[in-house]
């Protein structure tokens, strides 16, 4: 736009604010004195082409080009449709192994794992410490039989799949590729993604258990196993999603993710690997939350702030190293236990924004997921809204259709610049990990948390079923119940490992792994040896705690 034509829509926009506008305000004034986002930003009015800067080609380009802004392939959906990949886990392996095949039958194009939470802290099932916990957030996964009986009859060369695991994710990767070995697939064949986003699990989830830095070391040796052994698998997926639920921003989400995976990077390069024999695989997991256009928005930014960094900052020559790749999954937190039923609109509305925002990969939650773990009917509708996103809205016919849009073009770029505000603040302080410490995220993450319920509470922002057209009616929805005989079931075959196997070689493969994590050697094919001899997911990280200890988080005042 030339300085003339800005000037003459400058004057054209300020008539009709005093004249057509006025008008209407003085008869008929605004629902709100100040529109704001679900992260609390302002919303104009109005946007044009004054809001706008900087150059078409050198902010957006062209699908498949740097900065990738409208999407990292030149024809996204058109050309291939983001994986169905829903979120699943409970009770006992063969529950799990159940609900995955319903879901593939259903059309579902990806597998997702959900572990429960003694899997996701390190303990075997029948550990004191993993007491009443068994299979309440995700499948029991104790030792390489829970893994085979997992994926019983599901050839996993022929399936790619995600699994939401952290401070044990080394352990149960290998348990993965050991069970592709049984079923005669190498590991050379295996597509997938662990999550193994230790960062985020101090910043926000704290399922952490050892420190910071140990931690991270184990996070680079699977990125240097994979980058060496797995061409098709995603050692990690870093992750907003966890962030956003604890209560973030878009804002934050967006800059603490980007910041996490830009540490990732670092702690690799130093370990000496070349950034695109790694880059190229790495994976990000965002949330999709409530605000249509900010969260477009978001994911936009996302992919041109980390085009520019992995491009100008760290060197990458490989444009794939430059690319964004993220699954997106649908808001838990704006769930609701009451009213249920308008979970179906809100998963809806989000999956939506998240395929207008480019992505690779999505699971929709169930609308029963405030009260329980979905339930067939429920989990069976959220399947339902992607297939009728992708078939029937006519959405995916084009790239970035909402590209131009002077609203989501600002409100891109204000998240940029939030991120880049965000960086700044963090390098202050030395980086993640003293950030981290001296509890600036976690911070930041809660006093956005208590502006949003303070919001809700003084019914400054409505939430549909709570604050607002409450109705009070009986649920109608049927709720998953698991076997209830499932915990014995485990512990038996658990029990019958221990039994079975060569405890000889157990004892030497956990010994030879106590050696390599007290060195520098890269941890993954000891953790392999471990369990091909079924030495128990326990054991792997119980030597673990002994070499490098637990994590105390400080106490913030």
């Amino acid at each position: 736009m030339t300085e003339e034509e800005r000037q003459r829509l400058q004057e054209a926009q300020e008539r009709w604010e005093k004249t057509t506008l006025k008008e209407t305000l003085d008869r008929h004034p605004e629902r709100y004195e100040v529109f704001i986002t679900a992260s609390g930003e302002p919303v104009e009015r109005l946007y044009t082409p004054l809001d706008l800067g900087g150059d078409y080609l050198e902010k957006l380009d062209f699908p498949g080009e740097y900065p990738f802004t409208r999407g990292i392939h030149p024809t996204m959906h058109r050309g291939r449709l983001w994986t169905m990949r829903m979120f699943a886990g409970f009770g006992t392996a063969e529950e799990t192994n159940a609900r995955f095949k319903y879901l593939l039958e259903q059309g579902q194009t990806g597998l997702s794992v959900a572990f429960d939470l003694p899997t996701l802290m390190g303990y075997d099932t029948d550990a004191p410490e993993a007491e009443g916990e068994f299979g309440k957030c995700g499948v029991a996964v104790s030792s390489l039989r829970d893994m085979e009986v997992l994926f019983d009859t599901i050839p996993l060369d022929k399936v790619t799949t995600s699994m939401t695991i952290n401070s044990p994710a080394s352990v149960i990767w290998a348990m993965y590729i050991a069970a592709a070995e049984k079923q005669g697939v190498p590991m050379h064949h295996l597509g997938g993604t662990i999550q193994n986003d230790i960062l985020k699990e101090y910043i926000a989830q704290k399922e952490y258990i050892f420190p910071p830095e140990p931690s991270m070391r184990l996070v680079t040796d699977t990125i240097e196993f994979g980058s060496q052994h797995l061409p098709k698998w995603n050692t990690i997926s870093i992750s907003g999603y966890h962030i956003r639920e604890a209560g973030s921003t878009a804002a934050q989400e967006l800059a603490f993710t980007l910041v996490d995976g830009m540490e990732y990077v670092r702690w690799a390069l130093e370990r000496g690997l070349d950034i695109d024999a790694f880059a190229p695989r790495l994976s990000f997991f965002f949330n999709c939350h409530n605000d249509f256009l900010e969260e477009i928005a978001k994911f936009r930014a996302a992919r041109r702030v980390w085009a520019r960094e992995m491009r100008y900052t760290f060197g990458a020559k490989n444009p794939r190293s430059w690319w964004l790749r993220f699954h997106t999954q649908t808001a838990g937190c704006t769930l609701t236990a009451q009213q249920p039923e308008i979970n179906a609109v809100r998963v809806a509305i989000q999956a939506l924004a998240a395929v207008l925002g480019g992505t690779q990969s999505l699971h929709t939650n169930s609308m029963d997921e405030a009260l329980a773990l979905p339930g067939e009917f429920a989990v069976t509708v959220a399947l339902r809204t992607q297939q009728i996103i992708a078939h029937e809205s006519g959405v995916t016919n084009t790239v970035d259709p909402l590209g131009g849009s002077y609203a989501v073009e600002a409100l891109t770029d204000r998240l940029e610049r939030q991120a880049y505000d965000y960086f700044e603040r963090i390098e202050a302080l030395g980086g993640v990990l003293p950030a981290i410490e001296a509890g600036f995220f976690q911070q930041e993450i809660a006093d956005a948390a208590y502006r949003y319920q303070r919001e809700i509470d003084e019914r400054r922002r409505v939430v549909v079923g709570v604050n607002e057209f409450v109705a009070e009616e009986p649920l109608r929805i049927p709720l998953l119940k698991m076997d209830p005989q499932g915990y014995a079931r485990q512990c038996a075959r658990l029990a019958q490992v221990r039994a079975e196997r060569d405890s000889g070689a157990v004892g030497q493969a956990l010994d030879r792994l106590r050696i390599a994590a007290q060195s520098t050697e890269n941890t993954m094919p000891y953790i392999l040896d471990a369990v091909r001899a079924y030495a128990t997911l326990q054991e792997v990280m119980d030597v673990f705690r002994e070499v490098f200890g637990l994590y105390r988080e400080p106490m913030i005042l």
